[in-house]
């Protein structure tokens, strides 16, 4: 188990040696999430073991723990989200390679200059983004919307009424 994350690796030598990488990394290398995040505090515990299963795909599985600072959108406070992911990526070189991958297998497709370990953890944070970040145990706001058009007709008299009694 190798603890230092290299910035590029080529991923057959990575399956074929069976590496495994764990360690931190700090979510303010991490500058696509940054995006989502309400800040960058904080780390992710993440686990890369590379190998060929027993049907001969070769991938990797990622393993992740981290809290992601996010903004709930029902009271617009900083909270943070519990994300632990377990996914197992598939190696492919072409996209039609990817109807070949066994059930339980998500494709990674493979750049000719290798593979960057940290962005597929990034990745893999990424898509366990909420769309619609709400803390736990807040509760959905209720209102009645008026209709804005009848309540303008009630509201106020029309000032040109008394022109329909003018006659010309």
């Amino acid at each position: 188990m190798n603890h230092t994350l290299p910035e590029l690796v080529d991923p057959w030598r990575m399956v074929s040696a069976r590496r495994t990488f764990a360690g931190r990394l700090p979510l303010a290398s991490m500058k696509r999430l940054a995006d989502g995040l309400a800040d960058t505090s904080g780390e992710v515990e993440y686990e890369l073991d590379f190998d060929k299963d027993q049907a001969g795909v070769s991938g990797v599985r990622v393993r992740a723990k981290a809290a992601l600072p996010l903004i709930c959108q029902r009271t617009l406070e900083r909270f943070e989200q519990p994300v632990e992911i377990d996914a197992k990526l598939g190696f492919i070189v072409d996209e039609e390679d990817e109807a070949a991958l066994p059930a339980g297998y998500e494709a990674l497709l493979l750049d000719p200059a290798g593979l960057r370990p940290a962005d597929v953890v990034e990745d893999e944070l990424i898509l366990a983004l909420p769309v619609f970040p709400v803390k736990p145990g807040t509760q959905e706001m209720q209102h009645e919307w008026k209709d804005a058009v009848a309540t303008q007709d009630t509201a106020k008299p029309n000032p040109f009424a008394v022109l329909k009694n003018v006659k010309l």
